[in-house]
């Protein structure tokens, strides 16, 4: 929904799928899209990983992506498109919520 791809751990990943899958009707598109797309992927022996054509697609990936750790997740990003994101960010302003960080 932010467009990048999000990489969950199995077990985590199993708990969200949980939730997903008992969202109401409202909610189905977004049960397609997270649940329809979901696809497992091993580390091959250099510690990467193979993004099928149709996420990297989806998502607008390039030559050059960015892995960030979110704690319970990782988020795969277009560098570009993260660098645009995050420019757009700070030109925003911090939000009230982060007063007190």
């Amino acid at each position: 929904p932010h467009g990048c791809l999000l990489f969950f751990p199995r077990p985590v990943w199993e708990s969200h799928r949980e939730q997903i899958a008992a969202w109401p009707m409202s909610a189905r598109a977004w049960q397609r899209i997270f649940l329809g797309n979901a696809c497992d992927v091993e580390l091959d022996s250099a510690g990467r990983i193979l993004i099928s054509p149709e996420l990297r697609s989806a998502v607008g990936l390039t030559r050059e992506v960015m892995l960030l750790g979110m704690g319970s997740h990782f988020e795969i990003w277009d560098a570009a498109k993260l660098a645009e994101d995050e420019q757009a960010a700070v030109a925003g302003g911090m939000p009230d919520v982060l007063s007190n960080f």
